[in-house]
This record gives structure tokens, C-alpha cells and sequence, in this order.
């Protein structure tokens, strides 16, 4: 198994979201690629189009591993980017008469969500795990999700936070 591991979190060691995709990788296992999108940003589109290393390692991966954090109500803008790249008509999508069809159903998205807050799903601030569900929904994608919110209330709130999240890591992974 091809795991893809994207990490867009620019807090470092500090990250949830990158110890998170790090934990559902090890828990996994597999053959891991790793593409950090700090270390190595890629640019917003342009009108000379895709970069075409981006999708192959996409379409190439059994499983992706995306780590989320939210930065303003949403995902980073090197997380943007990216998914950016993704969405390719004829490719990953395509439209039909009756709307656009997902063409990448037979692969597995898994999530990692991190937040200081706690944003409900019905919250009108949540705009990050509602945008990347649509987002693979409309590749053909089911994203499965692990979260880690509330991690800025406090001491107490980031450990617990964590400990849901690593319990829900242990579910997906078995």
C-alpha cells in the first residue's frame, strides 16, 4: 500500500495536524510519500495550468493522508494549492449532462483536522471539514476524518482533544 502524507501546517514540531498524519501513516503502514507544502510550497494556479508531479503522486497512492489545520476558518493556502492541483477535468472529474461525476472513487482520504476551537459541524465559522468533504465528494471520494479541536483552550483541552483523535486513528487503522 502507497500511503501519500501532506502536511500544510507551518507550526513546526508544534503542529497537531502534522503529529496526527505522522500517527495515521505509522498506524497504517506502507510505503509513505511524504510532501510537506511548507518546506516545499507550491505556487497558485496560473494559466500555464497544472504541475503534472502533483496529480501522478496523487492518482499514484492508494491511501492519502491530509493534515488540516484551520487558519481562519478554513484549510492554509498551501493546502489550497494544492487540492487545486487535483481537480482535473477529464482526470478527476468529469461533467455529464446530469452534473459533474467523481472519477477517483478507489481511494481512501483520511483527514486530520486540528483546531484551537471548537468548531461544530453546523458552526457557521466551519468552513474546513465541510470544504474538503465537498471537495472529495466531488472527486468521487467519501473523506474519512480524525479531529483534534479545541487544542488553544487550554493545557487539559489539547490532551483530550489528542486522545480523541488517537483513539479515532486507532478505529480507522484496524
Amino acid at each position: 500500500m502507497t500511503i501519500l502524507r501532506i502536511d500544510s501546517s507551518i507550526s513546526g514540531a508544534d503542529s497537531v495536524s502534522r503529529h496526527l498524519t505522522a500517527d495515521i501513516a505509522d498506524q497504517l503502514g506502507g510505503e509513505v510519500v511524504h510532501r510537506d507544502l511548507v518546506a516545499n510550497p507550491l505556487t497558485h494556479l496560473t494559466e500555464r495550468g497544472q504541475n503534472p508531479d502533483v496529480l501522478a503522486e496523487f492518482m499514484a497512492a492508494d491511501t492519502i493522508v491530509v493534515g488540516a489545520p484551520m487558519y481562519n476558518f478554513t484549510v492554509p493556502s498551501q493546502l489550497k494549492a494544492w487540492l487545486d492541483r487535483l481537480a482535473v477535468a477529464g482526470t478527476t472529474f468529469a461533467y455529464l449532462p446530469e452534473g459533474p461525476k467523481g472519477l477517483v472513487g478507489d481511494k481512501r482520504v483520511i483527514v486530520a483536522l486540528a483546531s484551537g476551537g471548537v468548531y461544530a459541524d453546523d458552526n457557521p465559522f466551519e468552513h474546513n471539514k465541510s470544504y474538503l468533504k465537498a471537495f472529495f465528494n466531488f472527486l468521487g471520494i467519501e473523506p474519512e476524518f480524525v479531529e483534534a479541536l479545541g487544542v488553544a483552550i487550554s493545557p487539559d483541552a489539547r490532551t483530550e482533544a489528542l486522545g480523541k483523535a488517537g483513539s479515532q486513528i486507532e478505529r480507522l487503522a484496524a
